[in-house]
């Protein structure tokens, strides 16, 4: 299967430098679709009004963090099967651990490169 390089994403943080980052990021390599959101409970309301192929989120925003989003996310019937990527500063072994046991499909450490960024949509979404 390959993957849709058109495909919307939806990339979610509260400080509006990371958007433009990992906006630019997916633009280097190949992705144009992107939409944003800067809180969960924003990214919630786009997910339930448009399709996505992929979300990025940040772990750390208020009011509603990355890993309230996630969990929300697969606790709806019509959004659960979203790969979803979580980003974060904090690299500690129970937030991997408790973005895992909610669902998470992979996991980024910031900072990151766009070597990085393509290595973990590829775990997730296969080869482009």
């Amino acid at each position: 299967m390959s993957v849709d390089m058109n495909m919307d994403i939806l990339i979610v943080d509260d400080y509006r430098t990371m958007l433009r980052i990992i906006r630019n990021l997916l633009k280097q390599i190949g992705f144009d679709n992107v939409d944003e959101a800067t809180d969960g409970s924003m990214a919630l309301k786009k997910m339930r009004e448009k399709s996505y192929g992929l979300v990025i989120s940040d772990w750390n925003m208020e009011p509603m963090t990355g890993l309230q989003l996630l969990k929300e996310v697969r606790a709806d019937a019509k959004l659960k099967h979203t790969p979803f990527i979580m980003v974060t500063a904090e690299s500690k072994t129970e937030n991997v651990i408790a973005a895992k046991q909610a669902g998470v499909n992979n996991y980024i450490v910031k900072p990151f490169n766009a070597a990085t960024l393509k290595m973990k949509l590829t775990a997730v979404i296969g080869n482009f």
